[in-house]
């Protein structure tokens, strides 16, 4: 027998691993540095690991308690009640409960382009359609509420990602409520804030308040350094409490993840760290590379390379992984991750020399405005 037609579907594609580019180049994992996934520079809390060496031996039991314990928890951070909790494993689980409890077959949503790939798949794999508003060069990646409103046809479901990944931008709270005013009482509206904890804007949990058809992602890969163990969760609305146990697989979060998940949420100097660490690195490489980039509310800057394949592979022998960002339709950009000090010290390093070897002289010289903002003959975008 054959699969269901899966032509529609596209591949997710994920930075590259320290262990294949080294099998690629024939070096030790040990002399390069992977700042290509947008991963927590300090790794995980050390509480956490305490944590997963402590329950190590409770693998043997479904994750009962520690589920109530953590999603308990996390209602408390956010000041909601415990059902308003959806955890998953990762917050592209999330999206699949998110779908499972909305979309009726043959439904659409609307998805940014470039976004995460995950939005559509899952869509689809739920029998889904799909739409997409621009979030284009032209506008300095902006995404307003006439962007969105401008793409939408009373789809079900609208996601808005702030920050955005790859190039940074946030929405304001003002604009993801405007947009959210403006579509129809049956669209819920999606605000991925994976990466909220890097950027100045508020979180759109305020709007579950006063409204129903807003739901919020949140995941412990980026500021907590969980990202292997696969752990995130929805915020939603109040009336959705007996969904969750009807979309939900069983015991979908493991006993070690929502363990490690509890001490990381309390360990909120580690968290703090991780902030300042992000901060001080984007405003390094904002400040040092040789190359336009983009300001950016994430744990990663956007950075204009002229040929982004070209100077990944000049990086990869330099020892440092970046992200090509031709996957997502930028193939003049390379996407950064914030490091620690010594890592993004050499990244500014290796890029700026790359650059200087492989490519032609650039207009002009990076001096913290967005290429946008650049006084160039021809109105450039960042």
């Amino acid at each position: 027998m054959d699969t269901r037609d899966l032509s529609a579907h596209a591949e997710y594609v994920p930075g590259e691993g320290i262990e294949e580019v080294a099998r690629e180049l024939g070096v030790d994992p040990g002399d390069l540095t992977k700042l290509a996934s947008n991963e927590n520079p300090l790794g995980p809390s050390e509480e956490a690991i305490a944590t997963l060496r402590e329950y190590a031996d409770r693998i043997s039991a479904y994750p009962t308690s520690a589920h109530t314990d953590l999603a308990a928890a996390i209602a408390e951070r956010w000041e909601l009640a415990p059902e308003q909790v959806w955890l998953a494993p990762g917050a592209d689980g999330a999206i699949d409960l998110l779908h499972r409890a909305v979309i009726e077959p043959g439904q659409s949503i609307l998805v940014p382009d470039p976004g995460f790939a995950y939005y559509p798949m899952s869509a689809r794999y739920h029998h889904g359609e799909v739409d997409s508003y621009a979030v284009a060069r032209e506008r300095s990646f902006a995404v307003t509420p006439e962007v969105v409103l401008e793409a939408y046809a009373g789809h079900r479901v609208v996601f808005l990602t702030t920050p955005h990944n790859p190039t940074g931008a946030t929405i304001p709270l003002g604009d993801v409520r405007e947009i959210a005013d403006r579509t129809d009482e049956e669209t819920l509206v999606v605000v991925d804030e994976a990466y909220g904890e890097f950027a100045d804007v508020e979180s759109a949990r305020t709007l579950l308040d006063e409204r129903d058809d807003v739901a919020v992602l949140r995941t412990f890969s980026k500021v907590y350094g969980l990202a292997g163990l696969r752990l995130g969760y929805a915020l939603v609305p109040e009336d959705w409490a007996d969904a969750y146990a009807r979309v939900n697989t069983p015991f979908a979060v493991s006993e070690l993840a929502c363990r490690a998940g509890l001490a990381a949420l309390a360990d909120r100097e580690h968290v703090e760290r991780s902030i300042e660490t992000v901060e001080w690195s984007r405003e390094y490489m904002a400040e040092h590379l040789a190359a336009p980039a983009w300001e950016s509310g994430g744990n990663f800057l956007l950075v204009d390379v002229g040929d982004a394949t070209a100077v990944t592979e000049a990086l990869k022998r330099e020892g440092v992984i970046v992200r090509d960002c031709t996957s997502f339709g930028l193939p003049e950009c390379i996407r950064i991750t914030c490091g620690t000090r010594e890592e993004t010290e050499e990244a500014v390093d290796a890029v700026n020399g790359v650059l200087a070897e492989h490519s032609p002289p650039r207009s002009g010289e990076p001096d913290g405005r967005a290429p946008g903002d650049e006084p160039t003959a021809d109105a450039q975008e960042r």
